[in-house]
């Protein structure tokens, strides 16, 4: 199988890694913003000073400020550096910590990225002892094929051969009942036919008259069951030949007593 997760087990969960990575795209444009907003400031202090200045050349050339009016803009001018020296502290604070941020993802993501090769290559290592395994198997299967088919073709020989000597032990049980049926029928006929030789005279015909009827009747049993013994053995034949097992048994005959 093939792990279709690259990043297990990197993540405690899912869209971790891509998380960070839309975190650090953030910090990065909150530093951008505020290296403008820093340049904004900075330039806008220079401007002012300069716009200060220029006034307070103006105003000692045109005419002598007041001391109170001069003092009172000393004051302004100061607070306004100070302000600008605090945002100043403040911005560089705020870059500074986004660098730091900025570092500490870095080194986290150069972290994963290591972490990421040695299991690539630790994948290829694991591949590549699939793909050997896999073809040393594969060898295998085909040897074991061919193995199961031979068996299976000597099966079917022997299972040929089988049915062919069933055919055959059922064959020969089948002619010998047929051969004995047949010796006790024509000693019957032969019998009949002798007490009807007897019968010719008038005396003796009423007294055979009953043993004639006897032995036909038994000849006709010994046919019915000459018919049954041949339509079983055929059955049990044709059984073998459409596959059937465990057809190799006796058809069981009835000891016909002759009169």
């Amino acid at each position: 199988e093939t792990n279709t997760l690259p990043f297990h087990p990197f993540e405690i969960q899912q869209g971790d890694i891509l998380r960070m990575e839309k975190e650090h795209q953030v910090l990065k444009e909150q530093l951008k913003e505020a290296q403008e907003k820093y340049n904004q400031l900075q330039s806008r202090s220079s401007e002012e000073i300069s716009a200060l200045k220029e006034l307070l050349k103006k105003s000692v050339e045109e005419t002598e400020v007041s001391k109170n009016e001069l003092d009172w803009l000393h004051q302004d001018l100061e607070i306004k550096v100070k302000k600008w020296q605090q945002e100043k502290k403040e911005n560089q604070d705020n870059l500074k910590a986004l660098r730091n941020t900025a570092k500490k993802h870095t080194d986290t993501n150069d972290r994963y990225l290591k972490t990421i090769d040695e299991k690539e290559k630790q994948y290829n290592v694991y591949l590549n002892t699939y793909l050997e395994t896999s073809n040393k198997l594969a060898n295998e299967k085909v040897k074991l094929e061919e193995l199961i088919k031979k068996s299976q073709d000597d099966c079917q020989e022997c299972v040929k051969r089988a049915v062919k000597a069933e055919i055959s032990v059922l064959k020969n049980w089948k002619e010998t009942e047929v051969c004995k049926l047949n010796g006790i029928a024509a000693n019957a006929e032969a019998n009949l036919k002798m007490l009807k030789s007897l019968s010719s005279s008038a005396s003796a015909a009423p007294k055979l008259k009953s043993q004639m009827d006897s032995w036909e009747i038994f000849i006709s049993n010994v046919k019915k069951q000459l018919e049954k013994v041949e339509a079983e053995y055929e059955e049990k034949i044709q059984t073998v030949k459409n596959g059937a097992r465990n057809c190799l048994t006796k058809t069981e005959t009835v000891d016909l007593p002759s009169p």
